[in-house]
């Protein structure tokens, strides 16, 4: 029982009798200028629902008096993008005149039958009565007086429910619409990923070469060289937090321009950052680096500081050849380092599968792994 009363207690059954009830305005006032043609409003929103605004508006009232305290999903608020979004908004304008109808009536009339049957219970009688000028009085009449009420609770419930499940099909998303959310939600994931790689390539780049130069200071024994190394960990350290808040601005600011972040013109610092950790680094840079487009040149820059992040992690202080090359429409990059430890199993690791990542995200290809003696790090991205 009060599972069948819970409605009454909701005040979306109340908003949705309301809007149940707005478009019987313009009939009541086509009805005082001419009542032998009822039929006129109906045509008349024919034209109206082909206005791409209109679909605006019943969208909003849509909202607001059908699914009343949520975020309203489903239903767009958004003009008549093409003639199909027209045909659907005139359809649901006549649905809706069309629910009206017997909203409006049983509205009327249901509780002024309870009235008349209470008034014939109680021993009264009225032969003009509009419902039951031909009944007599009988208190018999009182067990029935609850049965309007009723049917009127369960067609505004029924009907509030039809129309807003029309609103959803009629003046829900079109395909363009849909496409569009699925486009932006892909955006958002692949932001997501982007913001994890960026954490992951730079935060475990200055970790591992703090971590491999606090090492090796200790090691050594030399206050020359530990004074060395602390420097550089304080500059490696000062510059991923520089990457860390521009990650972080990221998601403070959905519009902050990706120009922002590093790009190979700035590879000088992650060159000096390999040395200081004892790296014997052999750079060779050829072609014009600073008109790579900057997408290409920005995942680029994290390609080159995941590979030398592998090599101090993995190798240590040992020889490493970096070559950088632009030309043929093309963007090379090349790390190399003597194999002196064990070979890492192919793709283990989040750092190398972030670089392949990167590399298709792009068109391109990269190759990670042991060839000629050395361990390799190669990605060809296409500049196009």
């Amino acid at each position: 029982m009060a599972r069948f009363l819970r409605p009454l207690l909701r005040g979306t059954t109340y908003t949705r009798l309301l809007h149940l009830w707005v478009p019987m305005l313009m009939e009541s006032v086509w009805l005082f200028i001419d009542m032998s043609k009822p039929w006129v409003p109906a045509l008349v929103l024919v034209p109206v629902g082909l206005l791409p605004a209109v679909r605006v508006g019943e969208g909003v009232q849509a909202r607001l008096l059908l699914t009343p305290g949520t975020d309203g999903t489903g239903i767009s608020v958004t003009p008549s993008a093409s003639w199909r979004d027209r045909g659907r908004t005139v359809l649901w304008l006549e649905l809706r005149m069309l629910l009206a109808v017997p909203t409006t009536f049983a509205s009327v009339w249901l509780p002024v039958l309870t009235y008349e049957l209470v008034r014939l219970a109680c021993g009264y009688s009225d032969p003009t009565s509009p419902l039951l000028a031909w009944a007599r009085p009988h208190w018999a009449y009182g067990l029935l007086a609850p049965l309007p009420l009723l049917a009127l609770y369960g067609l505004v419930v029924v009907l509030g429910a039809l129309a807003t499940a029309l609103a959803r099909r009629l003046l829900g998303p079109s395909a363009a619409e849909r496409l569009a959310a699925l486009e932006e939600r892909t955006e958002q994931l692949l932001e997501r990923t982007r913001i994890a790689r960026e954490l992951h390539d730079s935060i475990g780049h200055a970790l591992t070469v703090a971590v491999v130069q606090a090492g090796a200071a200790r090691a050594a024994g030399d206050p020359e060289f530990t004074g060395r190394a602390l420097v550089a960990i304080e500059e490696t350290g000062r510059a991923a937090l520089e990457d860390l808040e521009r990650v972080l601005g990221v998601l403070r600011e959905s519009e902050r321009p990706a120009s922002s972040r590093p790009t190979l013109a700035d590879a000088d610092r992650l060159l000096d950052s390999a040395r200081a950790s004892g790296a014997k680094m052999d750079a060779e840079v050829s072609g014009p680096v600073a008109a790579v487009p900057g997408p290409v040149s920005r995942e680029g820059y994290r390609i080159l500081q995941e590979a030398l992040t592998n090599v101090l992690r993995h190798a240590g202080a040992v020889p490493v050849r970096v070559r950088v090359a632009v030309g043929d429409g093309t963007l090379v990059l090349e790390v190399r380092n003597p194999l002196e430890a064990a070979v890492p199993a192919p793709g283990r690791g989040s750092g190398l599968r972030g670089i392949r990542e990167r590399a298709a995200l792009l068109g391109g290809d990269a190759l990670t792994g042991p060839h000629e003696g050395d361990w390799r790090v190669r990605a060809e991205l296409p500049l196009g």
